[in-house]
């Protein structure tokens, strides 16, 4: 299609198979920062147009497609040097979200949320939630958000079979506002942070559920990669 394609090993790189369980080996800050140094990297390739590079990823990776566009965060990381020129998160953990309005400062690159109906591992009620609270903070953003009738966690894959994940976890009544700081704190009431592993699982014991279902959707996976052709094509390869 006219793409180079880079992929991040932020698992195998430490030495971690999953966090189906734990969620907290490897976090989305974590890979977002691996992303930018990625970025970075790439920009000294004589081949590469750094200026239009974009970035997607599943489920964890579709959190960090997502927050990588989140401008208090890349200023920190990088001062604002490089940037995403497109975002594609899929079925993505919308289950964290600025707090207070003025912190909803996202890039004005294009970002667009793939997310199934049935998704009880990472709900698509909270991409909705988020979208809202994102249009009614007054910031200009160019996000849309396309969800996947009768599609489960991973409907992009080629088996059909619904799995259940017995020791995963639900995050459908997970709600957790994030500071100016990128600090995530329990509730918007209750400011206490989320920053290390034990606050992160007593976070998930107040909220989340385990036994989430994935599978893949034919449908939806066939239109799915139809749209990241066109999503991609469009706001890189296009002049």
């Amino acid at each position: 299609m006219g793409f180079a394609t880079f992929q991040v090993q932020s698992f195998d790189s430490r030495d971690i198979q999953s966090t189906v369980g734990t969620q907290v080996e490897v976090t989305t800050a974590m890979v977002i920062l691996d992303s930018y140094r990625a970025l970075e990297t790439l920009s000294t390739h004589p081949n590469i147009d750094v200026d239009r590079a974009g970035i997607t990823g599943w489920s964890l990776g579709g959190a960090v497609s997502l927050y990588s566009a989140w401008l208090p965060l890349v200023s920190a990381i990088n001062g604002g040097e490089f940037m995403f020129a497109a975002h594609l998160p899929i079925y993505p953990p919308c289950v964290i979200y600025p707090h207070p309005a003025e912190n909803m400062q996202f890039s004005d690159a294009p970002i667009h949320i793939l997310i199934g109906e049935l998704d009880n591992w990472v709900p698509a009620v909270a991409c909705t939630e988020l979208l809202d609270k994102m249009e009614a903070s007054g910031f200009a953003m160019n996000i849309d958000l396309t969800i996947y009738k009768d599609s489960h966690h991973s409907f992009d894959k080629r088996s059909t079979e619904i799995v259940v994940v017995e020791d995963g976890y639900t995050l459908g009544d997970c709600r957790f506002p994030m500071n100016e700081e990128g600090t995530t704190l329990f509730s918007e009431s209750w400011k206490i942070p989320i920053n290390t592993p034990l606050m992160q699982k007593l976070a998930l014991m107040t909220c989340a559920g385990r036994g989430p279902s994935f599978g893949g959707n034919a449908d939806a996976r066939e239109q799915s990669f139809a749209f990241a052709k066109e999503f991609f094509t469009k706001h890189l390869l296009s002049d």
